[in-house]
């Protein structure tokens, strides 16, 4: 598995554009542990600026790119390897998040990860932990501008993730538009945030925690609230009596603009209602008694899983991959030797083809799963493997490459057609076709399934024609592999490419 440059003697950046707020934080490995050395937040509320079509509005993407200028200033000291971008619930649900993406990563010189629900809950509930000293099972609740991630964890490691679609900048608009507050926008935001946690209620008691912490501004915002007001535990933690007079108090005030809560910030004061209304409910519906604050957040764990990635065993991709693998019955040995032909045939043309590191991974990932369709059947299995991938909750993985993924594996074998060549192109342009060409001929190669190791084969590319050479007269004592070059060849022939062999 490739690896990115060791993160022990420089700085590395994770950038959270979260539905309410961006955030930046820029940090340095220390005897093991992440130290922040300079951190930016901004409010941008994307999830506010989404209209009746779930399109960004023209000023909500201003904002946007606004604050991603003013962030990339501190990006340009930190390489690009240690650079992670991730964007949440407003980007997931966004129709024209590709139109701001391109723009962002225009601005920041690095790619974006549109990351899945449970993902974020992953990395939220990794950087909550390394803030902690407790041991025991947790319950982590963040509450961001348009999800909220409640999972349970031990140590670092989650054992049930779930994000849920209510967060305070969208029930700000849907039970308090302008700030109106009354008895009856309360109760129906209550009640809507019950229904959303019911599903998983009972799982999550059933599975039982020893603490329970909140992280995000939201909570944030409400712990200091009970602390000004008098409220709060002697610990300055969150109560369910606390939160009965916080809820009488917010329900005296007609207007959120006219909460009066001393050190309060006004871009937080409009959200106070609608952050409290999700909160009162998950007490609720967990029934709690207080929870905790804790300062770790999405960008921490980004920085943490960023460190793990450039270590073979901590990396949670190769983690899903094997999981994957076991839990459908694949044949490990065969996708480990479809995968060492990947490898090689990869590193004979990563220079020609300007592929880099990352592909490595991806080409290396696919060709462990391309067989995943078998689950389901075999008639059209590369179809079904495409289907499972795009539509999966894959731990470790970001939207943009966890579709790359499944375009791969759906294109690994038969004629790739016209549309699917538009949607590797349409993903990851020239380099993104070459990945599924290499991972074509390694299969191929392997077509046989014997365990007869193969010959050396040198492989030659450009852009426009592939060249697979092979030991004199090898091709002669195995026809299926000649045949299948042969098909192969008129399959190139529809892409409007060349295949050689000799």
């Amino acid at each position: 598995m490739p690896k990115i440059a060791p993160l022990n003697d420089g700085f590395m950046a994770a950038v959270d554009l979260g539905s309410n707020s961006f955030h930046l934080a820029v940090a340095k490995l220390e005897h093991g542990v992440i130290r922040i050395n300079d951190s930016q937040s901004e409010k941008v509320q994307l999830a506010a600026g989404l209209d009746h079509n779930n399109n960004l509005t023209p000023e909500a993407q201003e904002r946007g790119l606004a604050c991603l200028a003013r962030f990339a200033q501190k990006l340009d000291g930190v390489e690009p390897a240690r650079v992670r971008v991730v964007a949440t619930n407003a980007l997931r649900v966004a129709r024209n998040a590709r139109e701001f993406t391109q723009q962002a990563e225009r601005i920041l010189h690095r790619p974006i990860e549109i990351i899945a629900g449970r993902e974020e809950a992953r990395l939220i509930y990794i950087g909550v932990s390394h803030s902690l000293a407790a041991d025991g099972k947790r319950l982590v609740v963040d509450i961001g501008g348009g999800s909220t991630e409640c999972i349970i964890g031990e140590q670092h490691d989650p054992l049930l993730t779930e994000s849920l679609h209510m967060g305070c900048v969208s029930f700000a608009k849907r039970f308090f538009p302008d700030g109106h507050i009354s008895e009856k926008a309360m109760q129906r935001a209550f009640t809507a945030a019950r229904l959303e946690i019911a599903p998983i209620a009972r799982r999550y008691r059933e599975l039982g925690w020893d603490s329970v912490t909140g992280s995000s501004g939201t909570i944030k915002a409400i712990a200091n609230a009970l602390q000004t007001l008098g409220w709060a535990s002697p610990e300055g933690h969150i109560t369910s009596d606390g939160l009965e007079q916080l809820r009488a108090y917010i329900l005296q005030f007609t207007s959120s603009k006219d909460i009066n809560i001393p050190g309060l910030k006004d871009d937080r004061r409009q959200l106070i209602p609608s952050g409290f209304a999700i909160v009162h409910a998950l007490f609720a519906a967990f029934k709690l008694q207080q929870m905790n604050y804790s300062d770790g957040a999405l960008r921490e764990g980004v920085l943490y899983d960023l460190l793990g990635r450039s270590r073979s065993e901590g990396d949670v991709r190769q983690r899903t991959v094997t999981a994957l693998q076991k839990r459908l019955g694949l044949d490990e040995a065969f996708a480990a030797r479809t995968a060492e032909t990947a490898s090689q045939l990869f590193e004979q043309v990563q220079e020609s083809l300007q592929l880099n590191d990352d592909d490595a991974g991806l080409l290396e990932r696919a060709a462990h799963l391309h067989e995943i369709g078998l689950a389901i059947s075999h008639s059209g299995y590369h179809r079904h493997g495409a289907y499972l991938l795009m539509h999966s909750d894959l731990l470790g993985f970001a939207k943009p490459e966890q579709e790359s993924l499944a375009l791969l594996v759906g294109g690994h074998r038969r004629r790739l057609r016209a549309d699917q060549q538009d949607s590797l192109l349409a993903a990851g342009g020239q380099r993104l076709l070459h990945l599924c060409l290499l991972l074509r001929l390694a299969v191929l190669l392997n077509h046989s399934r014997s365990r007869e190791e193969l010959p050396n084969i040198r492989l030659t590319a450009n852009p426009e024609t592939f060249q697979i050479k092979f030991p004199r007269k090898w091709l002669e004592t195995h026809p299926l592999t000649l045949a299948d070059l042969e098909q192969e060849q008129e399959y190139f022939l529809g892409l409007g490419l060349t295949l050689n062999y000799a």
